[in-house]
């Protein structure tokens, strides 16, 4: 007869956090100084990069503002000279689309005046 495959359901939760503990122990210690530094870098990046929505937003700039303590601003004013180009891009882009939503407005408004003299 074939053994039945251990699966996590059949660990108690104790159990389970325990294997989990070891496993995050073991696998850190398996590891060389270059994967970790990999590991880690992937780790922030994610982090750091692909915030979703305010929240995760602001949690990224509090752990950069802690990280860079009292240099925080100076790190900010440095990157908002050297990209200063790209703030007005994104502002022209903007300006476009409001453009383009104000023309629509106003196209749906004559839309609506035409169509009440229409009956």
């Amino acid at each position: 007869m074939k053994k039945k495959s251990i699966v996590y359901s059949d660990l108690s939760k104790k159990q389970l956090e325990k294997l989990k503990e070891f496993y995050i122990q073991k696998k850190v210690e398996s590891m060389s100084h270059q994967e970790l530094k990999q590991y880690v870098l992937e780790i922030i990046s994610h982090q750091i990069n692909d915030t979703i929505d305010k929240e995760e937003e602001m949690e990224a700039w509090r752990e950069m503002s802690d990280f860079f303590g009292e240099q925080f601003e100076i790190v900010i004013l440095e990157v908002q000279t050297k990209y200063i180009d790209e703030k007005n891009v994104l502002e022209t882009e903007i300006d476009l689309q409001k453009q383009r939503i104000e023309l629509l407005d106003k196209n749906n408004l004559v839309q609506e005046k035409t169509d009440m003299w229409d009956d």
